[in-house]
Order: C-alpha cells, then structure tokens, then sequence
C-alpha cells in the first residue's frame, strides 16, 4: 500500500506551501494539466503551485472519496474530488473538483507523481 502513502506524502508537501517539499514526490517527467494550463516541466509546475498559494492564501488542500483505478507493481492511478479553502483578497473562499493521479515506481524503487488532471466543477 505504498502507493496510498505517497498520495498521502504528496498531498501534505503540497499543504506545506513549499515546492521543495513537492518537488520531491514527482517524477523527473512529470505532466500536470490544469483547466486552463499545461505545465511540462518542473519550472512550470513550480511557477503554477507558488501562484496559487500566492492567490490563495493559507490554502488547504484535501481529496475525498479516493478510489485506486488500477495498481500494479509499479504504477497506480487514483481518481478523487478536491477540495480547497483559503483567503482570496481577504475572503475565504472554498470549491472543488475532480482529480486524476498516476503514480509509478521510479529508479530508486520509490512512488513518485508522474500525471496530475485536475478540473473544477
């Protein structure tokens, strides 16, 4: 159930608000899509997380009703529903949307995010 911890690992690092903490649970080749943006290297996907933990202040980041797709012995993909809430100018704010992750075993053996999807209601 290794792969469970590292969607676990993965999402924490992303609540802490610090892309080296992040960084360390993605793969090398790592494709995150977003609605309206496709970030293809770590620079992109480091530039889209610290800008919406900009926007988003004290962002929490959560997902619910995970259910595993597939799982091998070493890949696994996962789809669930985010969830969000923060402080935009202010305000808190909250809303979610669904979620796609695929994970595979890489070099050292250890889980690492190789496919985000996420799309808002």
């Amino acid at each position: 159930m290794e792969y469970k911890k590292a969607l676990e690992k993965y999402i924490d690092a992303t609540n802490s608000h610090d892309f080296d903490n992040v960084k360390r649970f993605l793969h090398k080749d790592a494709v995150y899509w977003f609605t309206r943006k496709t970030c293809t290297t770590f620079s992109e996907i480091q530039s889209f997380f610290e800008n919406t933990w900009e926007t988003i202040k004290d962002e929490v980041y959560t997902a619910k009703d995970v259910k595993w797709l597939t799982v091998d012995q070493n890949s696994a993909t996962c789809i669930y529903t985010y969830h969000y809430q923060g402080y935009y100018n202010g305000e808190f704010v909250s809303g979610s949307g669904r979620a796609t992750n695929i994970f595979i075993k890489d070099n050292d053996k250890e889980w690492k995010l190789i496919h985000e999807h996420l799309s808002s209601f």
